[in-house]
This record gives structure tokens, sequence and C-alpha cells, in this order.
């Protein structure tokens, strides 16, 4: 039987069709702490403004400084379109890396899990503005991200920034931004240049499907648009799809069909239009491309072969990671053990990749 998270389909994304729904069992002895950073008089690249701008965050571990007083062990992870930082507590993520002896061991490492502005428990739309709230875009997500983890958790540096999909963007941003604050880069399932293309197209699909459906109401709707959330919910299976997996998990034309209509009756009503609407749209401006050489910090790019809305045939990759200065690109084939664009939080796909990483960066 197919199990899905609370709000798969949105999270799915950017992440794979068949995550499974329980929690980790590392997660129950994480000890997590959440709390929340207000921002006030926050300003977006828009020109608008927000009185008050809530951050939700996560945390692990506890943070280590060294005789100075700079912080040595603080990881930040950045989740996905749609996600948030609780997505890194399932099993093919927490159970590999935040176990002891893990890679990212708490007991080590300060883990930072962040809601995004418009995700999670963070301020978004849905909260009561609708389409009033303002139309945000990456370098505000990043702004706040930095913010959250300066003013709010008084971090004065990190170890390593880890990003996937949307987080990998975010994650060249970063690096490009505030390459001096950080050891070390690890976007996962992205490409650092224009949305464009196909890629650009099927967003383009769902911001007009919202828009031109008349029961959106100019944001205003009492019950979700219901024409425009199906069209919404059917993009979001097939740019999340993971081909090898669905085959395995979907065998008959009828477990398909029956996996189409349920996905489409469960998250119909749990999805919020005007949160699907401001996220993808948020992708509008990026294109950390021409500056990538701005980045000094160690790169370790890893993207996944069977990737929809990264497919490796377009030479992006390639041809834009001869611009970083101590950056690596992997690509890794399409298996049995891979999961589509979602292969970025199945850790132990790439785990060793990172290792290879925080070796490379540890005397940084």
């Amino acid at each position: 039987m197919i199990r899905f998270a609370r709000h798969a389909v949105l999270v799915l994304m950017l992440a794979c069709a068949l995550w499974p729904a329980e929690r980790s069992q590392a997660a129950a002895t994480l000890d997590p702490h959440e709390g929340d950073v207000t921002l006030q008089d926050f300003h977006f690249q828009s020109g608008e403004t927000l009185a008050s701008l809530r951050l939700h965050y996560t945390t692990l571990g506890r943070p280590t400084r060294d005789a100075s007083g700079r912080v040595t062990n603080a990881v930040l992870i950045l989740h996905g379109t749609g996600g948030d930082g609780h997505q890194f507590l399932r099993p093919q993520f927490a159970d590999v890396l935040f176990v002891p002896g893990g890679l990212l061991d708490p007991q080590h490492y300060f883990i930072v899990l962040p809601d995004g502005i418009g995700h999670g428990k963070s301020s978004k739309p849905s909260d009561g503005m609708h389409a009033r709230f303002p139309h945000y875009d990456y370098a505000d997500m990043v702004a706040a991200q930095y913010a959250l983890v300066t003013q709010g958790l008084r971090i004065n540096h990190l170890r390593l920034v880890m990003g996937t999909s949307m987080g990998c963007m975010h994650s060249f941003m970063w690096g490009e931004n505030h390459s001096a604050f950080v050891d070390a880069l690890m976007p996962l399932a992205c490409l650092p240049v224009e949305i464009a293309g196909r890629n650009r197209v099927w967003r383009a699909m769902i911001i007009d499907a919202i828009k031109n459906d008349p029961a959106w109401a100019g944001g205003e709707y009492k019950s979700p648009p219901p024409e425009a959330m199906r069209t919404t919910i059917d993009l979001l299976l097939i740019a999340g799809s993971a081909p090898l997996q669905m085959q395995k998990t979907l065998p008959t034309r009828d477990a398909a069909d029956k996996y189409l209509h349920e996905a489409q009756a469960r998250e119909a009503s749990a999805l919020d239009a005007n949160d699907i609407l401001y996220a993808v749209d948020a992708s509008r401006d990026y294109d950390p491309s021409r500056t990538l050489g701005k980045i000094d910090a160690p790169v370790m790019w890893v993207n996944s072969a069977d990737d929809f809305i990264n497919p490796p045939e377009l030479g992006i990759a390639q041809r834009e990671a001869e611009k970083l200065k101590r950056g690596r690109f992997v690509l890794i084939p399409a298996s049995d053990e891979t999961h589509g664009h979602g292969t970025h939080t199945w850790a132990s796909v790439w785990q060793s990749y990172l290792a290879e990483l925080l070796n490379k960066s540890a005397n940084r």
C-alpha cells in the first residue's frame, strides 16, 4: 500500500512521489527544539514590506564555539518548494545522517532546519493576507534565512550549507552572497541558471491554472478552487515523479489510476492555492549563473540522472560547474536506488560525497 506524508503532493513537486509517511527512528531520540524568530519591518525585493515576518525553525544539537567565539559546527539545511524543515526528520534522511556516528550526528553538529518564507509554520499567504501577502522571491528567502541564523540564533559562521531543490538554488545564492560565512556548500538537485525551458513552462502552467480559475476569486476564495487544484496536483505529481520507483509500486493500470484519483481527492482539500501560487512564482527572477565565480567555499553539487526538473541532457550543469573555483559536479546515474528529483533526500545515495566535502573543507 502506498503511504504519503501530509501535504505530500506539494512537497513532492520537488521531491519523490513515493515518500513514506513514517517518522524516522532517529527522530524519536533527537530531541529537536522548535522556535520562531520575528523580523520587524521586513523589506522585500518587490518594494513591499511586512511589519512582522515570522520565521519558524527546528534545531538539533548545540552550537560549539572556538576560543575567538566563532561557531564551528553549525549546519544549515534548506528545504524545497512546498516543504519545511521537518521533512529532514524522515527516515531516508535522518536515519542516515543524524544517527550516532552519522556524518551530521547532532552530538557533534548544530543542525538548523528553517521553514522558508511562505512555507511550514513561517509567515505565508494562507495565514490571512491571501493575495495581499508580499510577493517574495528567492533573494528575500535567503535574506530572511541569513537574519534567522545571525540575529535569531546568534550564529556567526556556518560549517555547511546544504539544500535540496529550491534549497539547492538557495545554497548557490548563499555561496555568492555570504561566501566568507560558510565553509562548504552542498547543493542537491538544481541548476544555477534562470528558470527557463520546460522547467519554467510547467511552473507557468500552475500559476495560470490558479489565476484563471474563476473560483480563485483573486485569492479570496472560501474553498479551494477545484479546477486549479486538479491541474496543479497533476503537474506536481509528474514533476516530482520517479519513473523506476513508480513503475515498481504501480505495476498495473488499475494501481496507477487508483493512486492518481486518491491523490487528487486527498490533496485538493489539503493544499492552499495561494501558498502554491506564491511558492512556485518565487523562482521568477532566480539566476546566479553570472556570479558563480564569486563562490570561494568548496562546492559538492549533486544531481541525479532521472530528475524530470533538471534533466542532465541539457548539459547545463557541466557547463556551469566550470565557473566554480573549488567545485565538483556529480551526476548520479538512474538506478533502482534513485528516486527521480527526490533523490536529494535519500541520503544513502549520496552520503559518500558529503563525507568527501566535509573532509575537504575541514581546515577552511
